[in-house]
């Protein structure tokens, strides 16, 4: 089935040096740029992740550090990243809880502050955990009858998922295809950040996803606790888990006024 778009998809995965999303960086990233006419563009290329890739990461993806020693760094291939995906929406498997956190990760990091606040999100993961409870490996021989036998290449993981998601419209009647409705279907919690530590509760308040006040709202523990606040800032969390609870910290003080 052909995917309805009102705005290009950018299906994409990600290779990294691990699976920390605030510390780990990215060794090979590929896109698929669907349009809204159908026409694809596809962006593939290593990154040099300026430190030393773990031989369990390379177990995995087969990138070693000689691979990308002579590949350029995420500073200099984000501005036309940032650039190919401006006013995209995005498809990826397990993407919402890994894929973009790292990736937005990388953009703060390198100072370039790209705002998805207003883009979709489809995880088909999300999708295939609803309706089968499976690996992507596995999915790609349920929906599309084929062998992922190039599994963990950035490029192969990427198209395979583009064809889980036509398949899987393609298979589910109850299934819209309409990119809201997909990426609120394959959302799980509701998020202020790409992280899931800052959780969005039903009356639409920022409340903690973690910790000892997990379901509390954010504000109302910074406006009774500060040094929590503090602890954060300093504390091994994403950049952009630090730069919506600044934000939020801001709104609560100025709101004192």
């Amino acid at each position: 089935m052909k995917l309805k778009l009102k705005r290009p998809l950018v299906f994409f995965d990600l290779e990294t040096t691990g699976v920390d999303t605030s510390k780990d960086r990215i060794v090979e990233i590929s896109m698929i740029k669907v349009m809204p006419d159908g026409e694809e563009l596809t962006r593939t290329r290593r990154i040099n992740p300026e430190m030393p890739i773990p031989p369990e990461a390379t177990a995995v993806h087969g990138i070693t550090d000689e691979d990308v020693k002579d590949q350029p760094t995420f500073r200099q291939v984000a501005k036309s990243l940032a650039q190919f995906i401006q006013g995209c929406d995005f498809g990826g498997f397990n993407s919402n809880r890994f894929d973009l956190p790292v990736l937005v990760e990388e953009f703060l990091r390198v100072g370039v502050d790209v705002d998805l606040k207003r883009r979709k999100f489809v995880d088909v993961q999300n999708i295939f955990h609803k309706k089968e409870q499976r690996t992507l490996v596995a999915a790609y021989k349920f929906y599309c009858d084929k062998d992922l036998t190039d599994a963990h290449s950035a490029e192969a993981d990427t198209r395979a998922t583009y064809e889980v998601l036509c398949a899987q419209l393609d298979r589910y009647d109850d299934l819209e295809n309409d990119i809201d409705f997909l990426s609120a279907y394959s959302e799980r919690d509701k998020a202020a950040d790409y992280a899931g530590r800052i959780l969005y509760n039903d009356k639409g308040e920022e409340v903690f996803g973690f910790g000892k006040y997990r379901g509390q709202q954010v504000e109302e523990v910074f406006r009774r606790e500060p040094s929590y606040y503090a602890w954060m800032m300093e504390g091994d969390f994403p950049l952009y888990t630090k730069k919506v609870i600044t934000e939020i910290r801001m709104r609560g003080n100025a709101s004192k006024k």
